[in-house]
């Protein structure tokens, strides 16, 4: 490192309205190597944020949201009502019936539980378990984000918290859920990826990717070359979660290739058992071995509990997002606490493995030197922003923002919840989720997970 760690690590940034501030350690413009962003990344913010007279969206000036959707209103098919719970969400490009004109298919998971206030209806041919209240709903928007249609996409799964898209233009949704048939009133296992063609969701159906595992599942990246995919475990007690990779037997893609099969592995970092431990920016590790899964379906135990051998297995406590860039897949942990039992504290880690020189590295460490504890239960849904760098989805106490992060490592809000679910003695803003970008970079696309709202905000992203 041309730089100590205590060196860099520094207070950063604030915003006009809040003055938050941030220290983390580490060099950010190694995470937008070799990707488009890296040409046109932001070093400022865009000014403090002005209140909404409106009350849903606060933004900086010249920036302006359309409401796309709104948990409680009628789905435009007429299937039912916007589920509860707006979580994890990609952009995808698309086009016209005839070919011509524009299109960004916008597919959302719905984080719902047994006990979900608006479930996702259930449809003949998209519908899993008739039990599970969880699922996704797509959405086709137009050159100037008008909503042209708004349809389930997959129903009857639960807590489907994020997944990743494909590169051949689909999303995997996952089951942030352990639960078997028989718990909660289900009908079936829980606790799979599920593939969402958004499209035309019949083409995709309801069917469980298996081989890929069943355990609390995050988020997923897919390297684009080998089709292999990475996958985050959000387990919420110890032993914590795992990261994964997936080598499919039907590596060339294309829609319903995962259902072919293939392996899961896990990863062991050599000599480190927890990654909380490591708390130096630019620590390396070569040689990471990946392990194959004894038990993918955990039919008696869950697969963080099973046995990898004497030399065991290694662990992160809140393994959340997950994305390629460049020629590695990057991850995040969202927090982790010596309370809960981990190694040690940070309030974020994103870690790079780049699967050609088989080598892992911290790239940030977040906190917990901070005024106010960003990201204290986050970084939850990260992206690459065209022209901004890092867009970072705050999931934590008090007022929720969607922060941008520079590449020089500067921190500035880019937009705050200001839909108040609490009390006015005692207000509460729900969290952030689902960040992403239209494919041509001018628009960003966000979810509040409650009230469940998704936000398209245009401006000068290219300031």
């Amino acid at each position: 490192m041309s730089e100590t760690a205590s060196t860099r690590r520094q207070l950063l940034a604030r915003t006009g309205a809040l003055g938050v501030s941030i220290a983390f350690a580490g060099n950010l413009s190694e995470l937008f190597a070799g990707t488009a962003a890296a040409q046109n990344l932001g070093h400022t913010g865009y000014g403090p944020l002005i209140p909404d007279p409106d009350g849903l969206l606060d933004l900086p000036k010249g920036f302006r949201y359309r409401v796309l959707s709104r948990e409680g209103d009628r789905l435009r098919s007429g299937e039912g009502l916007v589920p509860s719970n707006h979580d994890g969400m990609t952009a995808l490009a698309g086009y016209s019936a005839g070919g011509h004109g524009r299109r960004v298919h916008l597919v959302r998971n719905h984080e719902n539980r047994s006990t979900a206030k608006i479930p996702v209806p259930t449809v003949a041919g998209l519908t899993y378990d008739p039990a599970g209240k969880g699922g996704c709903t797509a959405l086709t928007l137009d050159s100037r984000n008008h909503v042209l249609s708004e349809r389930v996409a997959i129903a009857g799964t639960a807590v489907n918290c994020a997944g990743g898209p494909t590169p051949w233009g689909t999303w995997l949704t996952c089951e942030e859920t352990e639960d078997k048939a028989g718990t909660n009133g289900y009908t079936k296992d829980h606790g799979f990826i599920f593939e969402v063609d958004p499209a035309n969701p019949y083409r995709s159906g309801a069917v469980p990717l298996t081989a890929m595992g069943r355990f609390q599942h995050e988020a997923i990246a897919v390297d684009p070359r080998s089709g292999i995919v990475y996958e985050t475990e959000d387990a919420f007690e110890r032993p914590f979660g795992l990261f994964y990779r997936f080598l499919p037997h039907a590596p060339h893609g294309g829609l319903g290739s995962l259902r072919a099969g293939g392996r899961l592995q896990a990863m062991r970092v050599p000599g480190v058992p927890d990654l909380s431990s490591i708390q130096q920016t630019g620590a390396s590790f070569e040689n990471i071995v990946w392990v194959d899964v004894p038990d993918p379906l955990a039919a008696r135990t869950p697969i963080r509990f099973q046995d990898f051998g004497p030399k065991g297995i290694t662990h992160a406590q809140k393994l959340e997002g997950c994305y390629w860039g460049g020629r590695s897949v990057y991850f995040v942990s969202s927090f982790a606490r010596s309370a809960d039992g981990s190694a040690a504290d940070h309030y974020g880690q994103i870690w790079r493995y780049d699967p050609a020189a088989r080598r892992l590295t911290l790239v940030i460490v977040f906190g917990p030197d901070t005024d106010i504890q960003l990201p204290g239960e986050s970084p939850d849904n990260i992206c690459l922003a065209p022209s901004g760098g890092l867009m970072v989805c705050e999931d934590g106490n008090g007022a929720q923002h969607v922060y941008g992060v520079t590449r020089r490592g500067e921190v500035y809000a880019m937009a705050r919840n200001a839909q108040n679910i609490g009390t006015p003695e005692q207000p509460e803003w729900g969290e952030f989720a689902g960040v992403t970008f239209s494919p041509d970079g001018g628009t960003m696309y966000v979810n509040c997970y409650t009230p469940g709202t998704t936000f398209a905000v245009t401006g000068p992203w290219r300031r």
